[in-house]
């Protein structure tokens, strides 16, 4: 896999390649059918499989009020394109001059002369250029006069619904996670660096490491059952976390608590991921830290019932 950050440092370098273009945030199962059609179609000509992606979001630039929130680090994404075969990444930093180039010149100057396209796969609902003014259509006549293929695929459906990064959020703001799974084909992970927490679990309830997640998406309130990673290292564990505002505990700002079902050797982990599996229940106050601690090893019983039976399928 190789990763470009600019197009002077992939130009002559990159092509000549099938490449699809987007965003790509989530990497979710729609996009994934794209790298692996892209991947297919360069290896029957023996070009290379590519993606052009950008940074930021180009909404970030254009209309910043309705950027979406980030589902997926760059880094995250790339991993995803190498499992289904792209070999090649351009992750093309997105200003105020490039969203000012027009659809023309944009598959010209970049697509062709600088990257190299013999194939551009893209969606039905592929738009490019200056406000959006290029569309499939534009980009299927250029592609006969340039000498590049052009291959339109459609929406991917799961249970009715058309995949796409905005349906992956809602699952995980409105708590379906399981769903937000589905479509992404891989469970949702909330990443970051262990923290120290106010020291309550450990006395009243129950040890937990405490995340600081750099997740701009959160799923809802409430509690979870999960999988949490060691980024460090290999070590692995089932748990089950508790995504709110500690009102037991009259807490004033979000946190996010795992409880590991089984017991860890070695030192607390620095970075975990925590993989967002099924949502068990609301947050809710309860009259006692000693009434939250019963309700959290029932919770617990309901989080090893769920991990035996996934573990005998």
């Amino acid at each position: 896999m190789q990763v470009f950050r600019s197009l002077d440092e992939a130009r002559g370098r990159f092509g000549p390649c099938a490449v699809t273009i987007g965003n790509f945030d989530g990497t979710h199962i729609g996009h994934q059918e794209l790298f692996r059609e892209v991947a297919l179609l360069a290896n029957v000509h023996r070009w290379a499989p590519a993606v052009l992606t950008f940074d930021p979001h180009p909404a970030r630039i254009v209309a910043p009020e309705r950027a979406p929130k980030r589902l997926s680090t760059h880094e995250e994404r790339v991993a995803v394109m190498s499992d289904c075969g792209i070999e090649r990444v351009l992750i093309l930093p997105f200003d105020a001059a490039l969203a000012a180039v027009a659809p023309d010149a944009f598959v010209r100057e970049i697509l062709v002369g600088a990257l190299g396209a013999k194939a551009v796969i893209v969606g039905d609902n592929f738009r490019f250029g200056h406000k959006h003014a290029g569309n499939i259509h534009l980009l299927a006549d250029l592609g006969r006069e340039l000498g590049f293929a052009t291959h339109i695929e459609p929406a991917i459906r799961f249970r009715g619904v058309v995949v796409s990064s905005t349906e992956v959020r809602n699952a995980i703001t409105s708590g379906r996670v399981g769903f937000a799974g589905r479509l992404l084909g891989r469970p949702y992970a909330l990443a970051g660096s262990v923290v120290s927490g106010h020291g309550i679990g450990a006395k009243q309830t129950v040890p937990t490491l405490n995340l600081a997640a750099e997740n701009e998406v959160l799923p809802m309130a409430g509690v979870y059952i999960t999988r949490t990673r060691d980024l460090d290292g290999e070590r692995r564990w089932n748990s089950i976390t508790n995504i709110g505002m500690r009102p037991t505990f009259d807490g004033d700002a979000l946190t996010i608590e795992t409880f590991l079902l089984s017991p860890f050797d070695g030192a607390t982990p620095a970075r975990i991921a925590v993989e967002v599996l099924r949502r068990v229940r609301d947050e809710r106050k309860f009259e006692s830290p000693e009434a939250l601690k019963a309700q959290i090893f029932r919770d617990v019983a309901r989080a090893n019932a769920y991990h035996r039976r996934v573990a005998s399928l």
